[in-house]
C-alpha cells in the first residue's frame, strides 16, 4: 500500500485499483487488435501447390497451341503440295482441249480413209493428248466421269437440258466439255447437257433440278 493510499484511506486505495486494473484492460485490448490487425502467414505448402497449379495450366496451355500450330502446319504443308501445280493444271487443260477439238474436228469417215500422212498427224495427236492428261494424273489431276451420273453441281456444270423420257430426270446425258478434280478440289467442273422429263430418281434431285435449271 502506498503512502498516499495510507494517507486517503481506503477509497483511495480502491480508486487506484480500479484505475491499475482498466489500465491492463486498455493494454490487453491493445495487443488483441494489433494480433488480429497483422496478417497471417500463408501456409508454404499452400503456395507451392499455387505455383504448381499455375505452372502446370500454362504448360497444358502451351503444348494446345503448339498442337494446333503442328496441326495447322502439317495441312498447309500438304495443302501446298496438292494444289501448288493448279493453275498451270489449268492452262494445260486448255492445250488438251484444243488438241481434242483438233480430233473431233476430223469425221469419222474421213479418218476411215484418210491416207497414211493423215492417219500418222492424227495418231500423234492422240498420243499428245493421252500422255498429256497422264501427266496431270501423276500430279493428282483426275478427269470427271460425269456422263450416265445423276447432276451434282458440286462437279458439274448444266449448259443445257434436253426433253428425253426415257432417262432418269437431271441424268447428265452429254458432256460438252470434261470436267476435272486436283485432290479433294474441283479444279473445273464438266459442262454438261442434263435430261428434263424422265421418272425421277428419288424425292431429293428436286433441288439439284432447280440449280439444273438455273445454270443453264
Amino acid at each position: 500500500m502506498t503512502d498516499d493510499t495510507k494517507k486517503n484511506g481506503p477509497d483511495a486505495a480502491s480508486a487506484e485499483n480500479a484505475a491499475e486494473a482498466a489500465a491492463s484492460a486498455l493494454e490487453d485490448a491493445a495487443n488483441q487488435n494489433t494480433e488480429e490487425a497483422a496478417p497471417a502467414e500463408p501456409d508454404p505448402l499452400d503456395v507451392l501447390k499455387a505455383e504448381n497449379a499455375e505452372l502446370r495450366d500454362r504448360f497444358l496451355r502451351l503444348a494446345a497451341e503448339m498442337d494446333n500450330l503442328r496441326r495447322r502446319t502439317d495441312r498447309d504443308v500438304k495443302d501446298a503440295k496438292s494444289y501448288s501445280v493448279a493453275g498451270f493444271a489449268r492452262d494445260m487443260l486448255a492445250v488438251s482441249d484444243n488438241l481434242r477439238r483438233a480430233l473431233d474436228a476430223v469425221p469419222a469417215d474421213q479418218r476411215a480413209g484418210a491416207d497414211a500422212t493423215l492417219t500418222t498427224l492424227l495418231e500423234g495427236v492422240e498420243m499428245t493428248e493421252r500422255a498429256m492428261l497422264s501427266a496431270l494424273e501423276r500430279h493428282g489431276v483426275k478427269k470427271i466421269d460425269a456422263e450416265g451420273e445423276k447432276f451434282d453441281p458440286n462437279f458439274h456444270q448444266a449448259m443445257f437440258e434436253v426433253p428425253n423420257p426415257n432417262v432418269p430426270n437431271n441424268t447428265v446425258i452429254q458432256v460438252v466439255q470434261a470436267g476435272f478434280t486436283i485432290g479433294d478440289r474441283v479444279l473445273r467442273p464438266a459442262m454438261v447437257g442434263v435430261a428434263k422429263g424422265g421418272p425421277k430418281t428419288d424425292a431429293a434431285p428436286a433441288a439439284n433440278e432447280d440449280s439444273a435449271a438455273g445454270n443453264a
